[in-house]
Parts: structure tokens; sequence; C-alpha cells
């Protein structure tokens, strides 16, 4: 921890600050997430409501715990399918290659072509608003970043000596990927896997903003947008809770992704550079050799 640059620090610390406070809403939350108050609505923030109330006199502090848990579920759910998907994706494609390989490469370029929230919205909007259409749609449009990674660390793992040395000693196809390809491979979707879960929670955001998420009673950081924007001005606290939440969540892992991406970039780099050409040890003389003054 102590070798890690100031920015990174603290992204984790007040990431972890989240996700602790999210996990424990049942303990720390001060109020009901659903109770109503309705002679307390838009209440300034107080020592009574620390982050003031909504239209209907909810507790923003207990409502902001509680729809983290669906925004954050959502959103590392659909990163470790889309990971899952594409990695598989990926190393399938650069082990057998052909025309398998081709058809994948082909969908994903096609996938990529198109923007990931069209796509994501038009996929929910035909299944119906809900929790198991939004992760179907993030994970049907999120998938590709990991294949096409996977895939091109996958060609180069698979050109190396050792795998060579391992199908001549007879090492079976899936014990090679598990073994010797897999490993090499942990590195750099690690850091991918981070950078697309500060891109889901905004997706989830968005997607629950325009109504497409949870539905009520139940809550998350996006919906709690959209009913407080009418009265922003009124209490701004209301929108300011979930937006600066999402945004600070969103900065952190990706300053946290950004980093692990960097030490797999210098790692592979160094893992791939030739050796060192040693010079050779100048013959020793003759035994028999005179040496003349």
């Amino acid at each position: 921890m102590r070798n890690l640059p100031l920015h990174v620090r603290i992204a984790a610390c007040v990431l972890a600050a989240v996700v602790l406070s999210v996990a424990l809403a049942d303990w720390i939350a001060p109020y009901p997430p659903a109770g109503q108050d309705l002679a307390s609505r838009l209440a300034a923030p107080s020592g009574t409501h620390w982050l003031g109330t909504d239209h209907l006199g909810r507790d923003t502090l207990s409502r902001l715990l509680d729809g983290g848990r669906f925004s954050l579920t959502i959103a590392a759910l659909a990163t470790v399918l889309t990971a899952v998907i594409g990695t598989a994706i990926g190393v399938l494609s650069a082990r057998r290659r052909g025309w398998l390989d081709e058809f994948f490469t082909r969908t994903n370029d096609i996938l990529l072509a198109m923007p990931e929230m069209v796509v994501a919205l038009f996929l929910v909007a035909a299944l119906g608003a809900g929790y198991p259409s939004l992760l179907l749609a993030l994970t049907v449009t999120g998938w590709t970043p990991f294949a096409r990674l996977a895939r091109a660390l996958a060609y180069d793992v698979s050109a190396r000596g050792f795998i060579e040395a391992a199908r001549v000693l007879g090492c079976t196809p899936w014990f090679t990927v598990r073994r010797h390809i897999l490993p090499h491979l942990a590195g750099p979707l690690l850091g991918q896997a981070t950078l697309r879960f500060g891109q889901f929670l905004i997706s989830v955001g968005a997607l629950s903003y325009l109504g497409l998420g949870v539905q009520p009673p139940q809550s998350d950081w996006g919906s709690m947008l959209a009913a407080a924007q009418p009265y922003a001005v009124r209490s701004p606290m209301t929108i300011l809770a979930p937006g600066l939440v999402i945004f600070a969540v969103a900065l952190c892992v990706t300053l946290i992704g950004q980093h692990l991406a960097r030490m797999s970039s210098s790692r592979l780099l160094l893992a791939s550079a030739p050796a060192p050409a040693s010079t050779p040890a100048p013959a020793p003389a003759p035994a028999n050799e005179v040496t003349r003054a």
C-alpha cells in the first residue's frame, strides 16, 4: 500500500469507505429508506437529517445507502459476466482461429461500431424495465473490450516457446490455457475490469434516470437523481448527494484501473523484452605458451 501513488491510495480509501457503508446500510442508516415524513419534506441538512430529505420526507442519507446496493451490485455483476464471457471468446478465438476467429472478430467489430448506451437502451426498452433486463443489456453490449484484449494477449502468449513445449509434452489444450495462458492475461484483464466497472456504474445510473432501472419502492442512485430533479433549486442536496457519489466512485475505480493497467503493461514489456546478449569469455591461453619478456 505504501508503494502506491498518493492518488491511488486516496481512491482506494474512498472506494472502500463507500462500499463498506453500503454493505452495512441496514445497521448504519438512520431511518428506513422508504419511511415518509411529509411534515419534513425537502428539509435542509441538519443534525436530524444529515443530508436532508426528499419531496416525500424520506431521509436522503438512508436512501443513498440503500440505493447504492443496487447500483454497485448491478455494476459488479455486469463487470464479472462481461469479463468471463469476453475472456472466453477471446481466448477461444486465438486458440482455434479459422472461421471461428473470423466470426467472433466480425461480431466484435459490429458491436464496437454501435454506441453501447443506445444498444442497451433499446434492449431494456424492448425487454421491459427491471433488474434482469438491465443486467442482460449491459452484458450483451459490454463483453467486446474484454474479448479484443484477451484475443490479442492470447495470440502473443501462444507464440512463445513454452506453449509449444507444453504441446510437445502432451498437455491438453484446456490445461495449457488454464496453466500457461490465463495467468498471463490476469493482470491486463483486471485493469480492464476496473475501468469497465466505472463505465457500467454510470450506465446503470443513466438508464435508471430514464426510468428503466429498478421500479418503486426500490431505489438506486440514478432514480434518486430523476426524482430530485424538479426540486433541485429548493433542495439541492437531494440531487447533489447521489450525483457526487456516482462521480466519486466512478473516478476512484477509474484511477485504480489506470494504475493496474500501467503496471500490467510494464510487466508485459519486461516479459517480452529479449534477454541481453552476453559477451563471450576470451579463450584460455594454451598451457605450453611461453610469455616473452
